[in-house]
């Protein structure tokens, strides 16, 4: 009888292992409503980027925003640029600094690359419609609207937070760091974020 308990638990316990990891794998992975991988944006020429490519042990440093923003994107992506500048190569190669667009209607992937290319070489920037950046920014609490804009030949502007999110390859939050008129913030998360654990394992 004892036996046969134990076999019970073993099964139970794998059962509720696999179930456990099939779980973990859909909060990582989050499909579309039109069965399009949530991680998968675009970038220079048009090209499908996987954000979280496995392949790719690189820590992400994400920032949303849009190219049409006033201040706080040249800002803050100036701030990125000059915390990139201020470490070591050895330190830098370790991340892979995305600029991702919350404005597709305006901004198509080669806009926002090139937007991003402007303020340092190796920030990606990265576009796709509303309905891959919307569920992938509020995974992170990013929040952002649609203000429309009398008299103005803009049209529209996005209010939006401001933060740099720092993510495992898996898109695990490692930290993150507040908009900042100075790179030191930003710098310190650099020096030490790759002193953390790392969630390579999954995607």
């Amino acid at each position: 009888m004892s036996r046969n308990w134990s076999l019970i638990l073993v099964v139970a316990f794998a059962l509720g292992f696999g179930l456990k990891s099939y779980l973990d794998h859909q909060s990582q992975v989050t499909p579309t409503s039109d069965g399009r991988d949530a991680s998968i944006l675009y970038g220079e020429q048009g090209q499908p980027v996987d954000i979280f490519d496995s392949s790719d042990p690189r820590i992400r440093v994400v920032y949303f925003g849009f190219t049409r923003c006033p201040d706080v994107c040249p800002t803050s992506l100036a701030m990125l640029a000059g915390a990139l500048n201020q470490v070591g190569e050895e330190v830098q190669h370790q991340f892979r600094p995305m600029f991702i667009s919350l404005d597709p209607e305006r901004d198509a992937a080669a806009d926002a690359h090139r937007y991003a290319q402007y303020f340092h070489p190796s920030i990606e920037g990265l576009s796709a419609p509303l309905e891959i950046t919307t569920p992938l920014a509020h995974r992170y609490g990013v929040i952002f609207r649609k203000t429309e804009l009398e008299n103005s030949e803009l049209g529209y502007t996005l209010d939006h937070s401001s933060y740099f999110y720092f993510l495992a390859p898996n898109g695990t939050l490692l930290t993150k760091v507040p908009h900042t008129l100075t790179p030191a913030p930003i710098v310190e998360a650099l020096n030490t974020v790759t002193k953390q654990p790392q969630q390579t394992d999954k995607k």
